[in-house]
Order: C-alpha cells, then sequence, then structure tokens
C-alpha cells in the first residue's frame, strides 16, 4: 500500500459536503491537500490545505488551478474530482439550460482538470484518478439528466484508464447511491441516517488512493440500500 505523507492530492469541490469530507480525511491520513472551490476564502484554513479558486462553469479555472498547485508543491500526486450539481432533467421537461449546466459541471470541468493534470500524475509513476459518479451512472431514475452526465464520467474514468495505464495513471469511477450531504437534502426515499454517510465514503477514497499500481479498482459502487439491478 501507498503512504500518503508526501503526496499532493488535488480535490475539486472542497468547500463542503464530500468534497470537505475527503478534504479532512486525507489530512487526518497525512498527504496534502490542494483544494478547489468556487470561493476559496468559505475553506477553513488547515495545515497542509491549500485553497485555490475553480469554477467548472468558467474556463481556464481547471487550467489555472493545475498551475498553481503544480508550482506550490512541485509535484501532483492525485486528482480527486468531486464537483458535482444535480438539477432534476426528465426527457419531457423543455428547455435545455440545466442539462448543459449540470453537463458542463458534472463532466466538462473534471475532463479539463484531468487533461491539465495528466503530464503531473503521468511524472510520478503512480497517479491516481478518482471521479466521483454515481449509480445513476449505472441505472436510470427520476432524473434522466444527471444521470447522463454520470454515465459520461464513467466513460471518462475508462478512457483514463485506457489511454494512460502504461503511465502508470490508475484511475477509478466511484459510483456511491444516496449520500447524506445538502445535495440530498430533499430526498425522501431513504432517511438522512440510513444513507451513505461522507465520512465513510472518504475513508473509501483514501483507500483508493493508497491502493498499488498492480491493485486497481475500476468502479467502486457503493449502496446503502438493496437493488436487484446492482
Amino acid at each position: 500500500m501507498l503512504e500518503g505523507t508526501g503526496r499532493v492530492v488535488m480535490v475539486s469541490g472542497a468547500s463542503r459536503g464530500l468534497g470537505l469530507a475527503i478534504t479532512d480525511r486525507l489530512l487526518a491520513a497525512g498527504f496534502t491537500v490542494a483544494g478547489g472551490a468556487r470561493n476559496p476564502a468559505s475553506v477553513a484554513g488547515k495545515e497542509r490545505l491549500s485553497v485555490d479558486r475553480y469554477d467548472a462553469e468558467e474556463t481556464g479555472t481547471a487550467e489555472a488551478w493545475v498551475s498553481a498547485v503544480a508550482a506550490r508543491h512541485g509535484r501532483i500526486d492525485a486528482l480527486v474530482n468531486c464537483a458535482g450539481i444535480n438539477p432534476k432533467v426528465r426527457v419531457m421537461d423543455e428547455g435545455e439550460e440545466s442539462l448543459d449546466r449540470m453537463w458542463r459541471v458534472n463532466v466538462k470541468g473534471p475532463l479539463r482538470v484531468t487533461r491539465a493534470a495528466l503530464p503531473h500524475l503521468i511524472r510520478t509513476g503512480q497517479g491516481r484518478v478518482i471521479n466521483v459518479a454515481s449509480l445513476a451512472g449505472r441505472r436510470v431514475g427520476s432524473n434522466v439528466g444527471y444521470a447522463m452526465t454520470k454515465f459520461a464520467v464513467v466513460a471518462l474514468t475508462h478512457g483514463v484508464r485506457q489511454e494512460c495505464w502504461d503511465s502508470g495513471i490508475r484511475a477509478t469511477a466511484l459510483c456511491p447511491g444516496y449520500i447524506a450531504t445538502d445535495m440530498t437534502a430533499g430526498e425522501t426515499e431513504v432517511t438522512r441516517e440510513d444513507m451513505t454517510q461522507p465520512g465513510d465514503l472518504a475513508e473509501m477514497v483514501e483507500i483508493l488512493l493508497r491502493l498499488p499500481n498492480n491493485l486497481s479498482v475500476a468502479e467502486l459502487l457503493v449502496n446503502c440500500r438493496k437493488e436487484a439491478m446492482l
């Protein structure tokens, strides 16, 4: 298993929810974390944590974030693409504004950050990419728009594995169901207590980042309830 000490991990969406839980877990495990957030001032300062502005909807911020991290630390060992949104988009809904926004944030944002970070990840020989997808990317529920973007995130992950395996890059699509964060505040199918807890999922991210090159997980499906299809 790889150690955390000395390794620099970029985490998008670090200001709240799962991204914040992942940031705290990795810091506790000895990693250096470079967070990305729309408002860096909203993230409390901590040892071994830096935060730069990253807005998936704004062209150029992905590349600027990667450049800032590389200049500050001289290396990038891993990337966790966690930022995402989930406005409801159904097949019969009119207009495409919400779908377009989800596509920018959930798909194009991770793609841009990954592209910019890959040269740095390759140099380590043990680069890691974890894309927080969703079980919605493995089956379709009532929000088909969200499912479409998460299918794309899974595809992005396999694309990274296919193109960069020989360079030591290992990528994982982390596919959780309901997580007890602000994003699921209005959900009633599962109680908050029964949802997967952010801290528990963050611990799984740490484990994925510590796996050696010869122990790679392509997709990790995490559920808080029984589903026949999964």
